[in-house]
């Protein structure tokens, strides 16, 4: 539970989430003195490489990355130096707006989930009163450890269902 609590924690999670995916990519074009400047080519590789991290690591629907023209378009918008290239920061900077709607999306996703999980736990456990053996059990759990066991019930199944579809 602690870590769907941590989820909904919002901005420092995302910020940290996003740092961890923007230092991975980028790293990985780094050449043999340390440093590394996206150009237009390389930063395509690294934005379908964000989005393949996003949609491994971030609960939710697969998320489709940009199209060639939109990326060259935000790329001139972030790239504060006019050098046509993006430092790392500038790289930061590029995918915190490319990915700011995908964002969105994860965090209603999560709080739909543990806002209605909850709730349809409840409902549930009043229903099982007329059910022999299973309904005594059932009422003998407190309200809050029932919601719990259902919500992360919920939850397990979704990320199952997320992970068959890819």
């Amino acid at each position: 539970m602690g870590q769907i609590l941590e989820k909904i924690q919002g901005k420092q999670w995302r910020e940290r989430q996003m740092r961890k995916i923007t230092d991975k990519v980028f790293d990985r074009f780094k050449d043999e003195t340390g440093k590394a400047y996206l150009k237009f080519e390389d930063l395509y590789i690294a934005v379908l490489l964000v989005y393949n991290d996003i949609n491994k690591l971030l609960p939710g629907p697969h998320f489709d990355p940009p199209s060639k023209e939109e990326v060259r378009a935000l790329m001139q918008e972030c790239d504060m130096n006019l050098d046509g290239e993006l430092d790392h920061e500038e790289f930061v900077k590029f995918v915190k707006r490319l990915t700011k709607d995908t964002f969105i999306i994860v965090s209603q996703g999560l709080i739909i989930t543990l806002a209605v999980a909850p709730t349809v736990a409840l409902l549930t456990k009043r229903t099982t009163e007329g059910v022999p053996g299973v309904g005594k059990v059932v009422q003998k759990i407190p309200n809050a450890v029932y919601a719990s066991l259902v919500t992360l019930t919920i939850v397990m199944f979704q990320k199952v269902a997320e992970a068959k579809a890819i």
